[in-house]
């Protein structure tokens, strides 16, 4: 799946008791959004920026997406660094959803 297609798609509903994406699959999906990192059952990326203003611009454009999306980040706000870092807890791991996320917000902050 190319991040192009990621940026098309839309997050879904993951039920809680699915299952998490197995590792393969996920380290597949990683590939497809560059800058991001495996952290366990997480992904995340470091994002940085001139200063506070632009970081805390950033923070409610990536909340703008995890509304639409209904999936929504842990962030680490710094004053101009912002952490994102995605997992999907109703499986206790990364879903699909993480990366699709991650993927639209690698393009806003291109």
């Amino acid at each position: 799946m190319a991040t192009t297609e990621l940026l098309r798609r839309k997050c879904s509903l993951v039920e809680t008791g699915s299952h998490a994406l197995a590792d393969a699959a996920a380290d597949m999906l990683l590939t497809e959004i560059p800058g991001w990192k495996r952290e366990e059952r997480t992904i995340a990326r470091s994002f940085e920026f001139k200063n506070y203003y632009q970081a805390m611009a950033f923070v409610n454009a990536v909340a703008f997406i995890s509304h639409q999306e209904d999936h929504h980040p842990d962030m680490i706000v710094g004053y101009n660094r912002v952490q994102v870092r995605y997992s999907t807890h109703s499986v206790n791991g990364l879903s699909e959803n993480d990366f699709i996320c991650a993927a639209k917000v690698s393009a806003l902050f291109s």
